[in-house]
């Protein structure tokens, strides 16, 4: 009965001291030091991420004890667990005099319902069975959802039409042959084929910017002593085309066109290309004519060197006289329907008022991009499929119903996507893997709100140039902002759009990397692009907020407010301002 009391004694003992340490633990808890950071907590892609950091007063570890701050996040009638940051007495043997310090980063999914909520924290000391706990404290307040700001950005990029609506010219090849020695264009040359369809082209005063016209010699002794006959040749031409011209009556669209003579003097270019492409001399002739022509010596030498030669006789009279010439090339501009023109007719195909053969596919695909109506666009693309079944008609089609989506609301939204996602399907079929098709692609999936999918799709792009390389890092560098990838985001935007929205999700960028003074120059430059946009004045107005700046907070607010009045509800609840609620209010 003695050893039952004296045990019963000794437990009773312990557990009185058990209870008094716990006791003085939880007394001792009123002084620790706790940080969260960031707070208020912040959103970036989709979770939130802080670190806490825990300050123990010197004695709050007596041995064998433990104190543990269990952390929650608390958001209506929810609670989500988040961790727990332990201190064991043994991993701090000085604490009896010291303080014991600790830090731990918790992270969790954020659901939308978050938005407005706290941190809590709730003490726990324990020494074997026995712990006591403290009261649930608040150690941070909600989170900051700025991040949701970026601009779903709808990059549409159009697959080039094919259509070419700037000048271009023509060439018009015509050869003109002199007798040996001579320079006059006789009257034989003019009223051959060539010289009569040369006519009724220069008669037909078709717009003209040069005439180049080339003189050329044959290599034997009469041609190469008289070193103006090439230039004479030329001249002969250019004299000839001059009084035509003045015969039809080209008046003052004369004095456009420009001439340029070419006398090509003691040149074997020419002489060496025939001959190869000659079957009138054998092989080894030609051998030792080019071994002549490739060798030292002046060109008259040359050229008595090849006289000597088998085979000379045949290459005089087949080749020399065809150098005996005056070569001339007129450009003239390409005859095109001014763009209204197509534009009316375009549409009109669209409409089904007219036949698709109006107009070449070429000039129907250009004429979808003369029109600022996505309807027209959509009617227009959609006859061109029928004319002509080309993934460049599926893909521009499906960009259309991107920009629709872009610009409805509600069911019209995902009606839009999907049609838009069949039409890329469709030209993906047709041609895989094009730049164009991929990044329409993977604007669909980031509007579906898949981002991850988005990213891998315009991960795949390869070769895009202009305009679609310039859409495909407006979608990526979006992305990016969603995904938390600030940097990468901030290089995609230097080669993207240069739009108002791009220059916001920039500065939206900025703000997020805390790099505030770039971030107020990029919302900035989105308000000079358009001065209506509010989302814009509204960062700059957090920028201000985050710089302590109060002017800069009232007036982006304030210009925010004048585009947008919803803003003043949102900014009302919006943690960034929690420093400036009267301000706010008082907009």
């Amino acid at each position: 009965m003695k050893k039952t009391r004296l045990a019963f004694g000794i437990l009773f003992g312990s557990l009185l001291m058990s209870g008094c340490a716990l006791n003085k633990m939880i007394k001792l808890a009123n002084d620790q030091q706790l940080e969260v950071t960031p707070n208020p907590l912040e959103l970036h892609a989709d979770k939130v991420e802080f670190e806490m950091s825990a300050i123990l007063p010197p004695k709050m570890l007596p041995g064998g004890t433990s104190y543990s701050l269990k952390t929650f996040y608390q958001y209506g009638t929810n609670e989500a667990e988040l961790g727990t940051v332990e201190f064991k007495a043994g991993d701090f043997p000085n604490s009896s005099s010291t303080t014991s310090r600790k830090s731990q980063t918790f992270s969790f999914a954020y659901d939308p319902a978050m938005a407005k909520g706290d941190v809590m924290i709730q003490g726990v000391a324990a020494k074997g069975a026995k712990n006591k706990t403290t009261e649930k404290m608040k150690v941070a307040e909600g989170v900051i959802t700025t991040s949701l700001m970026v601009e779903d950005i709808v990059a549409a990029s159009y697959a080039d039409h094919g259509y070419n609506d700037k000048e271009e010219l023509e060439p018009t090849n015509v050869e003109f042959f002199f007798e040996q020695g001579r320079s006059v264009l006789r009257t034989s040359e003019k009223n051959s084929d060539r010289g009569k369809d040369f006519t009724a082209f220069v008669a037909d005063r078709n717009v003209t910017r040069t005439v180049t016209i080339t003189g050329t010699h044959s290599p034997e002794g009469t041609e190469t002593i008289n070193s103006d006959l090439s230039q004479d040749r030329a001249e002969a031409i250019e004299k000839w085309y001059r009084d035509m011209m003045a015969k039809y009556d080209y008046k003052g669209m004369a004095d456009e066109i420009k001439f340029v003579l070419k006398p090509v003097v003691q040149d074997w270019t020419q002489f060496k290309t025939m001959l190869n492409g000659f079957d009138g001399v054998s092989s080894d002739e030609k051998t030792a004519m080019l071994a002549v022509v490739n060798g030292t010596g002046t060109f008259e030498e040359k050229e008595k060197a090849l006289q000597k030669l088998s085979g000379y006789k045949k290459v005089f009279d087949k080749i020399y006289p065809v150098l005996r010439t005056a070569k001339t090339e007129v450009l003239t501009v390409k005859v095109k329907r001014p763009n209204p023109e197509i534009a009316v007719l375009a549409k009109q195909i669209g409409e089904g008022g007219i036949s698709a053969d109006s107009l070449s596919n070429a000039e129907l695909l250009f004429g979808a991009t003369l029109t600022p109506s996505l309807s027209e666009k959509e009617a227009i693309y959609k006859a061109a499929i029928k004319k002509q079944d080309t993934w460049v008609s599926h893909n521009n089609l499906g960009a259309v119903y991107l920009q629709m989506a872009a610009a409805a609301s509600g069911a019209d939204v995902k009606k839009n996507v999907d049609l838009a996602l069949t039409q890329l399907e469709i030209a993906n079929k047709q041609k895989a893997n094009t730049p164009e098709v991929l990044v329409n692609m993977a604007t669909v999936y980031m509007l579906q709100g898949d981002n991850t999918k988005a990213y891998d799709v315009a991960g795949t792009v390869s070769g895009a140039t202009g305009d679609a390389l310039r859409k495909l890092n407006t979608l990526k560098g979006t992305l990016e902002v969603k995904t938390a990838q600030y940097d990468k985001a901030l290089m995609s935007f230097a080669g993207a759009d240069n739009s108002a929205e791009v220059s916001f999700n920039r500065g939206l960028a900025l703000v997020l990397k805390k790099e505030f003074s770039n971030a107020k120059t990029a919302f900035k430059d989105a308000t000079d692009k358009d001065s209506s946009y509010a989302k814009a004045f509204y960062g700059l107005a957090i920028v201000g907020a985050r710089t302590s700046n109060a002017t800069e907070v009232t007036n982006g607010l304030k210009s925010a407010i004048a585009e947008d009045s919803s803003l003043k509800e949102k900014a009302l609840t919006d943690l960034e301002f929690r420093n400036y609620a009267d301000a706010v209010r008082s907009l």
